[in-house]
């Protein structure tokens, strides 16, 4: 396949927001206020998004243009924070493009068939623009709709999605991912490389329908060994961040546990790293700037979402310890270490932003 996935032929003016504090932060910009966004604040963890996704399957909502782009809404709404994030799920694209694959409750991404050998890779169909025009229907409707604030596509880093291919779900070992990887690394580079081809394809489709930034998530490269993401992995994410370059938007790439391979993430051509909560930003800020003297980083993070449980003045402390050390970085997104988690209270995120903005 090649890499060349055209976008619907009518694309959409990206809207300019040159005081945007998401934009100036993710550029390497010192804006007015410390930005806030954070993963997966759109969705499960909001009592309005139950309600309206209520008797709708998660991929149908994802294929809902009006849907969607209400659901991407709400924590703006709520929360005040200074990015939207796509209601997506890294699945689509290859949902759209004719695989066999569902989000099952509780479980995460199912796969009917899974991708083990040359013939099932050479099977895997292209992904054609016009099979998610819903999702870019929706980023228009939002980019009329969200004002002033940063609209972030995303899509999923070819590891990440070959991994829910080859296991056939998720997996807490990858033992048949990394065993393809080692075995048969022709099988290997020929899947990667189709899920390279499908994420980029997915992004510019996004790209043209007015997204101001995208993001890249490889949630699962932190089960490899540095020397397995360069030789297996590296090539075919930079491919990725490579193919959006000329959009002159803001690139993110993150993945979790990924603390000792953060020098690879930035090598694989993002503006922004996003850093897990292991590791401190400031110590995340020296880790990717020993590889490149002279190079400060953009950095996004890192607040561990298991402590928007805990008590106020805990998460106060915490809350300011990492804006502080975000200060190493030539830019900072304040954001989670991860997703938010489905039980946290709404009212606790919106506190956070409220303290962020003020430091």
């Amino acid at each position: 396949m090649s890499s060349s996935v055209s976008a619907p032929a009518t694309a959409t003016a990206r809207r300019a927001l040159p005081d945007a504090p998401f934009l100036l932060a993710a550029r390497g910009e010192r804006p007015a206020r410390l930005p806030v966004w954070f993963m997966r604040q759109a969705g499960r963890s909001l009592p309005e998004y139950r309600e309206l996704r209520a008797g709708t399957a998660m991929l149908d909502a994802c294929f809902d243009p009006e849907m969607l782009a209400e659901i991407t809404l709400q924590p703006v709404r709520r929360h005040g924070v200074d990015a939207a994030i796509l209601f997506s799920d890294i699945v689509v694209p290859l949902k759209a493009a004719g695989l066999d694959i569902d989000i099952v409750a509780g479980t995460g991404p199912v796969v009917a068939g899974p991708v083990r050998d040359a013939a099932a890779v050479a099977a895997l169909p292209e992904l054609d623009a016009e099979q998610v025009v819903p999702v870019a229907e929706g980023i228009r409707l939002l980019v009329e709709r969200l004002g002033d604030t940063p609209l972030i596509g995303f899509a999923g880093a070819p590891f990440t999605l070959a991994s829910y291919l080859i296991e056939g779900g998720p997996s807490r070992n990858h033992e048949r991912t990394k065993a393809l990887m080692h075995s048969e690394p022709a099988v290997w580079h020929a899947l990667a490389g189709k899920l390279a081809d499908i994420a980029l394809g997915f992004l510019r489709v996004q790209i043209a329908a007015g997204v101001d930034a995208i993001q890249l998530f490889d949630s699962w490269a932190g089960a490899l060994s540095p020397r397995d993401y360069r030789e297996f992995v590296l090539p075919h994410s930079a491919k990725v961040f490579a193919g959006v370059a000329d959009a002159g938007v803001p690139r993110i790439h993150f993945g979790v546990g990924t603390g000792e391979l953060l020098s690879d993430l930035r090598d694989a051509g993002p503006d922004v790293v996003g850093v897990d909560w292991r590791v401190p930003l400031d110590e995340a800020v020296r880790r990717l700037t020993a590889t490149r003297p002279g190079s400060a980083p953009v950095v996004q993070g890192n607040l561990d979402p298991a402590l928007l449980f805990g008590s106020w003045p805990v998460l106060e402390a915490e809350v300011r310890r990492i804006a502080e050390e975000g200060r190493a970085a030539a830019g900072h997104i304040f954001n989670l270490g991860h997703g938010v988690l489905p039980d946290t209270d709404p009212e606790v995120i919106t506190r956070v932003v409220e303290l962020v903005h003020s430091l």
